[in-house]
């Protein structure tokens, strides 16, 4: 993990990104999900439904064997794509929470065949958003959005630096250790979940993480 003032190595605000970079990141991001399903799934088992590893290693599994399979002819088109199969095989709420948050985000990217960091900065926001209308929840209810957030904001602030961005996200979701859950199934444990990283928010960081590493490998 990168400290503070080591975000400089990949803030490239006239980076072009195309749909390799994002099928990059989201085979990255698949990788990691099967390198962490079972920290995952440990976690959700302390306030979920023990499921969470399991049923995102699924999705992204098929994610990227219909990435392998299809072509999208743009960034939107690349994340529409990887959202739907989301929510078409991963089971509760992660499905629908993350399918929307990629289909959300490559709908604002739209038609085109390459954009800027700045304009995937704008496009995940309104993702992101999208989550917070559809789940309900806000920053510091103990879900996904105490990571994603911080992401996105650390985006718009560091010239769009992919690292500042995972360190964010990973602040957020070590941040959810202290919390009462207020949304999701782990709001029904009340103050037992206090105590319990959020399996959201740390997945969460997982594709953070992910986007950082597909930007390094990004000349």
């Amino acid at each position: 993990m990168t400290g503070e003032g080591d975000h400089v190595t990949d803030q490239k605000p006239d980076r072009i990104l195309d749909s390799d970079f994002f099928r990059r990141w989201l085979t990255v991001a698949a990788a990691m999900v099967e390198r962490e399903a079972g920290r995952l799934t440990e976690l959700d088992s302390a306030i979920g439904d023990a499921d969470h590893g399991s049923n995102l290693q699924r999705g992204f599994r098929s994610v990227t064997a219909e990435l392998e399979k299809e072509s999208p002819a743009g960034p939107g088109a690349v994340l529409v794509l990887a959202g739907r199969r989301l929510i078409s095989t991963v089971g509760g709420a992660s499905g629908p929470l993350y399918g929307t948050l990629l289909r959300r985000t490559g709908k604002a990217l739209g038609d085109a065949t390459e954009v800027t960091p700045g304009e995937f900065t704008e496009a995940l926001r309104a993702g992101v958003a999208a989550v917070a209308q559809l789940g309900g929840a806000k920053v510091g209810d103990k879900t996904m959005l105490d990571a994603l957030e911080p992401a996105a904001e650390a985006l718009g602030a560091s010239f769009s630096s992919f690292s500042a961005a995972a360190e964010a996200a990973e602040k957020g979701a070590l941040a959810t250790v202290p919390l009462q859950a207020r949304k999701g199934r782990a709001s029904y444990l009340g103050e037992r979940s206090i105590g319990h990283q959020d399996p959201g928010a740390t997945s969460s960081a997982l594709l953070m993480a992910a986007l950082a590493e597909a930007a390094e490998a990004t000349p």
